[in-house]
């Protein structure tokens, strides 16, 4: 049986390549410029793959989407996009749409996106219960978790969706993401050091490490709602790897740019912190406080960095992997706080966090003139411990804890491909 297609995008260049690509594969091609005349067509006939461009005139693509999956369920739907973003991507899977792709795409990458979305399509019974839910919406119901992604769509949306559209958007745009990243995970480490410097005697050390963590999290909702890119979330692009989306060395070159842009926002954070005198709350009690904050991070053994950055980014990347599956913001807040309060509470260590409390450290001792705790070595707290001792197993730790216990996890579980039988 032929596939039927629907094209819809006010790029006459785009019709014509998708109509000569698709009918070449056997496809039968419907191309239209006018969303209206779209909606109409998928009203009125039964098409199997829908390609549905974002930006027309007078339309936002994200509602056309949402209209195609109320008007024709059955239909896989593709979003093709100019202007690749990782939030509007993730927005039209939400809506409705089974993939994503970014223009100008080669013919191999559209009709391997095209055929990866039929293979996805949901069941009709999973349709029907998508008319249900959105019944519900139109009877205005609280909204629940029938909105929510289950873990195999996040592990789709992961790998074919979010990894590739990190890989291919523009760098100029993923190193100034990365410099706002680092400096949101700042925020969230002064936040911390401000509201926990003096309440370990009166709140004792368990409330006061929870307490830390709570504000904290405040860093990576940051980065997850406001928009950037962090070098931990980033390492979930192993999906797309072992799919096959995207290559390794372009996954390798991505992390490469994220980690040097985390590194200058979290120093621009630690500057910022030394520069305004905020250390000099409680009498100087708060510098005190960052200074052993970062004296602790570099006695910490090889061994022991390692294995608390692998429990750190275990958790991290649950925390973007469970905000991927929420579709209001208030959920994604909920989704993020707890893993990363756990993470912070428990005592691991995550490497763009400590771009910030290490620097922040050593301004303070070099500049200010802080001693640190009790028995403060001053000579090892420096660039070269900091590098070495710290950042080092921390940064390995966080790539196998985010890399291999959740990415490439997911991954064995929901997407391999299934062993050949003999």
């Amino acid at each position: 049986m032929v596939d039927r297609m629907l094209v819809i995008d006010d790029d006459k260049t785009v019709l014509d390549s998708c109509q000569k690509i698709f009918v070449s594969e056997g496809y039968d091609v419907v191309v239209t410029a006018d969303p209206q005349e779209g909606l109409k067509l998928a009203s009125d006939k039964a098409f199997d793959v829908i390609l549905v461009d974002w930006k027309m005139p007078g339309f936002d693509g994200l509602d056309v989407v949402e209209e195609l999956d109320r008007r024709s369920p059955e239909s896989a739907t593709v979003m093709i996009s100019g202007y690749p973003a990782l939030e509007r991507a993730t927005e039209a899977m939400k809506r409705g749409a089974m993939d994503y792709v970014p223009k100008p795409f080669t013919p191999e990458e559209i009709i391997q996106t095209v055929k990866k979305a039929l293979r996805h399509k949901v069941t009709t019974e999973k349709k029907a219960l998508g008319r249900i839910e959105k019944m519900i919406k139109d009877w205005q119901f609280p909204t629940g978790t029938v909105e929510d992604k289950p873990p195999k769509t996040i592990a789709e949306t992961v790998a074919s969706t979010v990894g590739v559209g990190k890989a291919t958007s523009p760098w100029v745009t993923v190193f100034i993401l990365g410099i706002l990243a680092g400096a949101y995970i700042g925020f969230g480490g002064l936040l911390s050091t401000s509201v926990t410097f003096d309440t370990g005697a009166a709140l004792g050390i368990g409330f006061k490490k929870f307490l830390a963590g709570s504000v904290f999290s405040v860093g990576l909702i940051l980065v997850v709602i406001a928009g950037a890119e962090l070098f931990t979330g980033n390492n979930l692009m192993i999906s797309s790897v072992m799919t096959k989306d995207i290559g390794f060395g372009a996954m390798v070159k991505r992390w490469g740019l994220v980690y040097s842009a985390n590194f200058i926002g979290s120093i621009v954070l630690a500057l910022i912190f030394y520069l305004s005198g905020l250390w000099t709350a409680g009498g100087g009690a708060m510098g005190t406080a960052a200074v052993g904050i970062a004296y602790g991070k570099v006695h910490l053994s090889f061994i022991e960095a390692l294995v608390r950055a692998i429990g750190c980014n275990w958790l991290v990347c649950l925390a973007v992997w469970m905000a991927l599956a929420a579709r209001q913001i208030i959920s994604k807040i909920w989704a993020i706080y707890f893993p990363i309060m756990a993470f912070v509470a428990i005592g691991f260590e995550h490497c763009v966090a400590n771009m910030y409390f290490i620097p922040a450290g050593i301004f303070l001792h070099n500049w200010a003139g802080i001693a640190g705790p009790t028995a403060f070595d001053p000579a090892s707290l420096g660039w070269g411990s900091f590098i070495w001792r710290n950042l080092l197993p921390v940064t390995i730790g966080n790539i196998i804890g985010g890399a291999v216990f959740v990415g490439m996890s997911y991954w064995s579980a929901y997407l391999r491909a299934p062993a050949r039988t003999a």
